[in-house]
């Protein structure tokens, strides 16, 4: 792949946008568009009783209010091991002793460079919740079979959520095996 002609046309808050001329082997030269962003993490808060906690939260850019991992964007130079430990205190008062690894996903690489690194909490203690300003999260606990059947009928409809749930009950299933 060759790529030239990069250029950033769009400073956001969140994104930047990058143009730039990439050829495609014997098709030519062909003009892309790629999101750029910082990445994120996501964590599954898992309780001592198998249950889980996912968080209800409005999502303007889909006009709905979505059940969620906790999850958020990594800041500068922050590993995603810390940026999730961070978002699970921030958006539930959660603490975890521990934070497994579910490796990570592209989000929507057709448009984004975006990588959301998964991961399951474990040995959850509770806390305060610090929610940033424009965040209005309810905590929602429930079994973790009632989370995984969501997610599978399309009750769950956000990927890094479904990604986590789907990615935690194959560990869970092959420890037992």
């Amino acid at each position: 792949m060759n790529v030239s002609n990069r250029e950033i046309i769009f400073n956001g808050l969140v994104y930047d946008v990058e143009q730039m001329l990439v050829e495609i082997g014997s098709r030519g030269n062909h003009i892309f568009q790629v999101i750029r962003h910082p990445g994120g993490a996501g964590v599954l808060p898992v309780h001592d009783d198998g249950s889980v906690s996912l968080i209800r939260q409005l999502r303007p850019a889909v006009n709905a209010v979505l059940l969620e991992v906790p999850a958020g964007r990594l800041s500068p130079g922050e590993p995603p091991l810390q940026c999730a430990g961070r978002e699970l205190r921030e958006e539930t008062g959660m603490q975890a002793e521990q934070l497994v690894s579910l490796g990570m996903i592209h989000s929507s690489p057709g448009v984004f460079d975006e990588v959301i690194h998964l991961y399951a909490a474990t040995g959850i203690s509770q806390g305060e919740a610090e929610p940033e300003d424009d965040e209005e999260i309810e905590v929602v606990r429930m079994p973790f079979a009632e989370a995984l059947a969501m997610a599978a009928e399309g009750r769950i409809s956000d990927a890094k959520t479904i990604a986590t749930l789907f990615r935690w009950d194959q560990r869970c299933r092959m420890q037992t095996t």
